[in-house]
């Protein structure tokens, strides 16, 4: 009888251990875009009553004690020193391509909200209406894409978010268009893009639209103004997809149960496991903040990039009436982290270790350190 009492918390909590990595994936969409917005249930009842459960409270503190234990394997054993220093400078020289990666990252989604007749955010309606705010999203997510403007596009579209922000709280759970619409102006449209034809051209002695081009004075102005600031990229990406991850996972998780445990029963990981409802939504919202929280204070900020990815991509499979356009930036933000790494201001700095740093040698190295000297 003492064995049958035991076998059921037993073989819970070694499933949710297997598991824990895998719990933010499957329940970690915007449950707000599957699911009724009413439903969302008392999350300070709901944390008392689930973390009152020793066998979610050990499933927790398993996954905890597993990520501290690999962090410290990883700090400790060399073994893997070579390809961690290859994996960086493949990444670095992949650099002349954020812009791009960002641009189709946020420009991309803005076309498709035109299109599809939301705001940004899938449930939140047109503001103005008449057509007027798809046409809107339509014509900067274009010249985004395009490369045509990029940093008045962006900079418009950062001040439209804000503006609309107190009128359609909802986009609250959107925050990811604020660093990505900031990265973008920082780092203007780099190539290929519409601006960097036109600059070429503009450039060139001789040529008719030397003279007659328009705007050549006022974008040398700014770009002499925020090319300096590019270096702060990382940072502005890694703070603002970090906080929005911490918001998603508190708000949309642990402070609205029913929703989270509405995505789980109507989506079957709890069928398909013994891990309870309860538990993937505890683990949802507990590893977005983890995840979150790593990414926003610097601390290994290309392996959380990749949980981030991970997570996304578990989403798109474990959710399949998610819209993918929502997300788009969000993948994109987590794979600009990947090539930059963590920039100014992060934890990072102070536990860098310089065997995994990336192989200066060669062009491309010669070219990042004439950068760092820039600097």
């Amino acid at each position: 009888m003492a064995r049958t009492r035991l076998a059921r918390p037993a073989t819970v909590l070694a499933a949710a251990l297997v598991g824990v990595s895998l719990v933010p994936g499957v329940a970690s969409a915007h449950v707000r875009y599957v699911t009724s917005t009413e439903q969302v249930g008392e999350g300070l009842a709901f944390l008392t009553a689930a973390l009152a459960d020793p066998v979610n409270v050990a499933a927790l503190a398993g996954g905890g004690l597993a990520a501290a234990a690999a962090v410290v394997s990883y700090r400790r054993v060399r073994v893997f020193d070579r390809d961690v220093a290859a994996f960086r400078t493949v990444m670095a020289e992949y650099r002349d391509l954020l812009p791009w990666l960002l641009r189709l990252g946020f420009g991309l989604p803005l076309v498709g909200a035109g299109f599809a007749g939301y705001f940004l955010n899938p449930v939140v309606d047109p503001l103005i209406g008449g057509g007027v705010d798809r046409l809107a999203q339509i014509l900067i997510g274009f010249m985004i894409v395009f490369g045509f403007g990029t940093r008045v596009a962006a900079g418009v579209g950062l001040l439209a978010y804000l503006i609309a922000l107190p009128v359609a709280p909802l986009l609250v759970y959107s925050l990811e268009w604020i660093p990505g619409f900031l990265a973008l102006v920082l780092v203007g449209s780099g190539r290929p893009s519409a601006d960097h034809v036109f600059e070429r051209v503009a450039s060139t002695p001789g040529t008719f639209y030397s003279e007659v081009d328009p705007v050549r004075r006022v974008v040398e102005w700014g770009t002499d103004r925020l090319d300096p600031l590019e270096r702060y990229v990382p940072t502005v990406v890694r703070v603002g997809m970090g906080v929005g991850f911490m918001f998603l996972g508190l708000f949309e998780k642990l402070l609205a149960p029913e929703m989270a445990r509405g995505v789980v029963e109507q989506y079957g990981p709890s069928t398909a496991t013994p891990i309870p409802p309860d538990l993937w939504v505890l683990g949802a919202g507990f590893g977005e903040i983890a995840i979150g929280a790593a990414i926003a204070v610097g601390f290994f900020t290309r392996a959380s990039a990749m949980a981030a990815l991970f997570v996304f991509t578990l989403t798109l499979f474990g959710i399949p009436d998610d819209p993918v356009l929502a997300h788009i930036g969000l993948f994109s933000l987590a794979s600009a982290l990947l090539i930059t790494g963590s920039g100014p201001y992060a934890l990072d700095n102070r536990l860098s270790d310089p065997r995994r740093a990336p192989d200066d040698s060669g062009a491309e190295g010669a070219a990042r350190s004439a950068r760092a000297a820039d600097d």
